[in-house]
């Protein structure tokens, strides 16, 4: 038996159905809003598997083109891989609903979200948060604080909740705000330097709406009388917990204080050998349960240290910013390149400028079909100390790529400005936290050194938090070992004026607005002091690209001159491309980029397109070729493929009797274009170059009628037999 639930939101109804499809997983609901529709599913082993002691949580979300009326693309027809934005939204569902699942319940558990119609007006990643709240809520997995999710747009000054597509276009800010009961516990945005009242108002409009949704969900729940699966959780031996604590407890101390993540690390290392080492080997159930809880004594004396000493293990003050280091140019080769690094994270970023035929084609629903700035973020093995293969991008280093990319793409200056397609490659040489941000910074350095016009300077900075009941500590800048241990990670990018993205992730239930509040303050305080760092590096973006990168120049012609320039089987434009080398980008409505490495190569492609399309100007003398003559007059190439006619009265001020006894085919002449009648008829003339030798007796160039052909008049050389049509029609 089905059930349904559902609340108004904005002017559209968002219902909630459950238990319709999929009744054999231990919980589903369709989530429907306008016309797009997402079915969820949540299942979970009903047995942990004894050697987890964490929660091996699964989230996949797919877009299935059929919900948009599209077959997918490529050889094979059917969807493939996921996508970066399937495996973004998967990320925002799993960062919503991870840290709600009770404390020690370490089942196989996963949450399968589908995108099964889409209308392309009402986003689907809301629904998707909704959908697992729902699936997990009236399910028996002990689930039991269902959340709300809700977009806000800025639109004329004023809040709106879950904007139309059309709308957000529009809106300078586009804000996904997760909350549960207590307060908000997730956020992801973008935005154009929206200031930081602004954003804290949005996340306040949005509070509403989520207490709805989570309300709905919670009245239902009473009405159906839903039973929970019991489970027992993996919960420490308090007594031998503060009896180890006792034992290694000053050592452990020592060794987080230890400077150097690495010296810190080994440091660490050696507390927890010795510990096991002093356990005989036979007693295997004793040592692994000393591994598990060293590991709580490590986070509970970490954030005993924060809350109780007011010192972070680094012996920085909680408003206190790494060190900062950066230098630009560093890679001769590269279009740009920066080396930026905060305390013992380090990004090297490179900057290349390409053009618009490399730009990243998407076949995705609702999504533009080309992209043409891009961040791709790698985190290698050796940035962290270990051993392990290079392979392609995880989840992590695709949101993180994906963050920076949001944090910087409000900077890129308009395609018309600058008409190249820009990639960013954050390489993360060294990781101690906050890599991400550090990847804004370094990419922002890079394309100044690279000469891109940005509009704005964007720096990041990541804001933890530690919170015991009533007390808690809000950390600037934070470092692995405090995002580890840590109950948040916010983090802020942004220019002296305002806000370009936000990412908060929490460990905890949720936390409250005057938290963050207190979090976005903080994060602009450090982002101000880092972008004056940045600066001291860099101030502005060089004026000039380096010489490596493609030269782009863009051009303007009639779009009903584009086919001239491809030619028959685009037999034109590959005549240019060969005599240039040069890449050429022609769009139907008469735009046409022409880039090269070699200026001269680009001036010449553009010489050669604009011979092809030029129009001949009223007053102007050019130099042509006669191509062809006939008894009224001469035609006279004077642009490739452009041809006027020359009428006989024209050639000179006196008779001419007989055209050919004073022109030839082939021969140059100057001629002067009197007129360019509609439908791009040219006249000609070489008597308008001279002066009358006879004013007196007046012009006789246009007597002798048999000469005379008023209607001869053309803009291409006509074929042989329309000349000899002319002929016979006046016999």
């Amino acid at each position: 038996m089905s059930h349904t639930i559902s609340l108004e939101i904005n002017g559209r109804i968002l219902s909630i159905e459950l238990g319709k499809v999929a009744k054999q997983a231990d919980g589903s609901a369709l989530v429907r809003y306008g016309e797009t529709i997402m079915f969820v599913s949540a299942t979970s082993r009903r047995e942990a598997k004894e050697d987890k002691d964490f929660l091996p949580l699964i989230v996949d979300y797919r877009e299935n083109t059929y919900a948009a009326g599209k077959i997918p693309g490529g050889f094979f027809k059917r969807e493939g891989r996921p996508s970066e934005r399937e495996i973004l939204v998967s990320r925002l569902i799993d960062r919503s609903v991870r840290p709600l699942f009770p404390e020690g319940y370490f089942n196989d558990s996963q949450v399968v979200a589908l995108l099964l119609s889409a209308d392309l007006e009402n986003e689907p990643d809301t629904l998707g948060i909704i959908g697992a709240s729902a699936a997990l809520y009236f399910s028996d997995i002990p689930f039991t604080k269902p959340i709300g999710a809700v977009k806000v747009g800025l639109i004329n000054d004023r809040y709106v909740i879950n904007p139309k597509a059309k709308e957000l276009e529009q809106s300078p800010l586009n804000l996904l705000v997760v909350g549960t009961e207590e307060g908000v516990c997730m956020i992801e945005a973008g935005a154009k330097e929206v200031d930081e009242e602004k954003m804290l108002g949005a996340i306040a409009a949005a509070l509403e709406p989520i207490r709805q949704i989570i309300e709905i969900q919670k009245e239902r729940y009473r009405e159906m009388g839903q039973k929970k699966r019991e489970f027992t959780p993996k919960l420490p031996d308090l007594a031998k917990l503060g009896e180890l604590e006792a034992k290694i407890g000053p050592a452990l101390l020592a060794a987080f204080q230890t400077p150097g993540k690495k010296a810190s690390d080994n440091a660490v290392v050696q507390v927890k050998k010795d510990l096991i080492a002093a356990i005989p080997e036979e007693n295997k159930d004793e040592r692994e349960e000393a591994k598990a809880l060293f590991g709580r004594i490590e986070e509970k004396l970490a954030r005993q240290l924060i809350l109780e000493q007011g010192v972070r293990v680094d012996g920085r003050t909680f408003d206190q910013i790494r060190p900062i280091s950066a230098e630009v140019g560093l890679l001769p080769r590269t279009h740009g390149s920066a080396l930026f690094t905060r305390g013992e994270t380090q990004c090297l970023a490179t900057v290349t400028l390409g053009t618009p035929q490399d730009v990243q084609r998407i076949d995705g629903l609702g999504e533009e079909p080309h992209k043409r700035f891009m961040l791709h973020y790698t985190s290698p093995s050796f940035s962290v100390g270990e051993v392990g293969f290079l392979r392609g991008p995880g989840r992590r280093e695709i949101g993180h790529g994906a963050l920076a990319e949001k944090s910087i793409v409000q900077a890129m200056p308009d395609e018309e400005k600058f008409p190249y397609t820009v990639r960013i490659v954050s390489d993360i040489m060294e990781s101690n936290g906050s890599s991400s941000m550090a990847s804004v910074c370094g990419g922002i350095l890079a394309l100044m050194d690279a000469g891109v016009p940005l509009t704005m300077i964007v720096a990041g900075i990541a804001i933890g938090l530690v919170q015991e009941g009533d007390r808690h500590a809000v950390l600037t800048d934070i470092a692995g070992l405090e995002d580890h241990f840590g109950d948040m990670d916010f983090k802020v990018a942004g220019t002296v004026r305002g806000i370009t993205a936000i990412q908060m992730d929490l460990k905890i239930h949720a936390i409250s607005m005057d938290l963050v509040r207190e979090a976005l303050g903080k994060a602009k305080t450090a982002r101000l002091q880092v972008l004056e760092k940045m600066k001291e590096v860099i101030a502005a973006p060089r004026p000039e690209i380096s010489h490596y990168a493609p030269h782009i120049y863009t051009m303007f012609v009639s779009p009903e001159k584009v086919g001239e320039v491809i030619g028959p089987g685009g037999k034109v434009i590959k005549r240019i491309v060969a005599a240039t080398k040069a890449k050429i980008d022609i769009d139907e409505t008469g735009k046409i980029t022409i880039a090269s490495t070699d200026m001269e190569a680009a001036e010449k492609a553009k010489q050669m397109i604009s011979e092809i399309t030029a129009e001949a100007e009223v007053g102007r003398t050019y130099t042509g070729k006669i191509v062809r003559i006939e008894e009224y007059g001469a035609f006279v190439e004077i642009l490739p493929n452009l041809v006027g006619l020359m009428h006989v009265s024209e050639i000179a001020h006196q008779r001419t009797a007989n055209v050919r006894d004073v022109l030839s085919i082939g021969q140059t002449v100057n001629v002067k274009v009197l007129n360019v009648e509609e439908g791009g008829k040219i006249k000609l003339s070489m008597k308008a170059l001279t002066e009358n030798p006879n004013p007196d007796g007046g012009d006789r160039s246009s007597e002798g009628g048999p000469n005379r052909d008023p209607d001869s008049r053309y803009t291409r050389p006509p074929g042989g037999g329309r000349g000899g049509d002319h002929r016979r029609n006046r016999s």
